[in-house]
């Protein structure tokens, strides 16, 4: 994406490690990652420790995992967890764009060129859901911070979703450190309340195979409801992204490169400084090309997102912190448990009910 500089966080690292965390070259690189995120809401970077060779460990085990039988799948199904954890089944997830009546009124104001494309009912993915990091021993959200599932036959499952998601969540903390230290907020500002959150590893599986018709929507033009969101490469194109000045625009992600969007939670955070970004999946003239170079070389068509949201804690509070509590906009953003807003959200997008429609 010629937007966006590719933003490496290793000189950030290193300054941290040789104890000039003061410097003005630290304060530069932290301000063009707070710039970026208010202006774009999305950044694209690049981190030492998160590397293709670990994606596409992990596309791999996931590409074998969605394409087993529905049957199979459904066995890691957990509606009474609001899908939380184990699998969501395509057709149970309802974009955002179909429900908010807000929304709506906003689409029909926008250039037709910058329109999302219509979804006609709820997403055809599936999406698997793995718990990141360690969990609170006390919470009053319990249901968001269930044991995780394994599926049988996969002795490889819990090292890789791991390993990678941990390397994720890595490189998330590093982005919010950076980011709380370019808005002018204590280093810890963001990272402090992320400890011990419902980090979520979710990747999408989407049958390329059965839905590969241009135009198809995988995944209706919605926000992530967490605070930031984390995706390495997929091996299919489809994500439009939305910028703050309403402009659309095609995601492509380098090799060894991660995108990283904000979610509702930093938008509260901050006030609006950051607002949540707008994004869809979508089949498009690049996913058909793929798609045929895939088929050639007898490779899976499952299109899957490497994809990890980052929640603040359940039990921690949202509010506009430090200097956004005085900002014109602050009372838009009233204090709110953090897991009573995801719960909220939840019931929205149709994943807080007991059963699939």
């Amino acid at each position: 994406m010629e937007k966006f500089p590719v933003i490496d966080l290793e000189p950030y690292l290193e300054l941290e490690r040789s104890g000039n965390g003061n410097s003005d070259e630290m304060k530069r690189l932290c301000m063009e990652v707070s710039r970026t995120l208010k202006e774009t809401g999305a950044l694209l970077v690049k981190d030492p420790r998160c590397s293709a060779q670990d994606n596409d460990r992990f596309l791999d085990m996931m590409e074998n995992y969605f394409q087993q039988p529905p049957d199979f799948k459904r066995l890691q199904e957990r509606p009474l967890l609001h899908y939380q954890v184990g699998v969501t089944p395509e057709g149970v997830e309802v974009p955002r764009s179909l429900v908010d009546a807000e929304m709506q009124e906003k689409l029909k104001a926008m250039p037709s060129e910058y329109q999302p494309s219509t979804p006609t009912g709820p997403d055809p993915k599936w999406r698997y859901m793995w718990r990141i990091g360690p969990r609170p021993s006390n919470t009053s959200f319990k249901e968001l911070n269930a044991e995780p599932v394994i599926p049988q036959g996969f002795p490889e499952w819990k090292d890789t979703m791991d390993s990678w998601g941990l390397k994720m969540i890595s490189a998330v903390n590093v982005v919010a450190e950076m980011a709380a230290i370019g808005f002018g907020l204590p280093k810890d500002a963001f990272t402090s309340l992320m400890n011990q959150g419902p980090h979520l590893l979710a990747p999408t599986g989407s049958d390329l195979h059965h839905y590969g018709k241009e135009g198809t929507v995988f995944a209706g033009y919605h926000y992530d409801l967490n605070f930031l969101t984390i995706h390495g490469r997929s091996r299919f194109p489809g994500l439009n992204i939305w910028l703050r000045n309403g402009e659309k625009v095609e995601v492509k992600v380098p090799i060894g490169c991660l995108l990283i969007q904000t979610g509702k939670q930093i938008e509260w955070l901050t006030a609006g400084e950051c607002i949540a970004g707008m994004h869809e999946v979508v089949v498009t003239k690049r996913t058909l090309e793929a798609i045929r170079l895939a088929s050639e070389q007898s490779r899976s068509l499952w299109r899957v997102s490497s994809t990890l949201f980052a929640h603040v804690a359940s039990d921690a509070v949202l509010k506009p912190l430090g200097h956004f509590s005085n900002s014109a906009l602050a009372s838009t953003y009233p204090l709110m448990c953090a897991g009573e807003f995801v719960e909220k959200e939840l019931a929205v997008i149709n994943l807080k009910g007991n059963s699939p429609p």
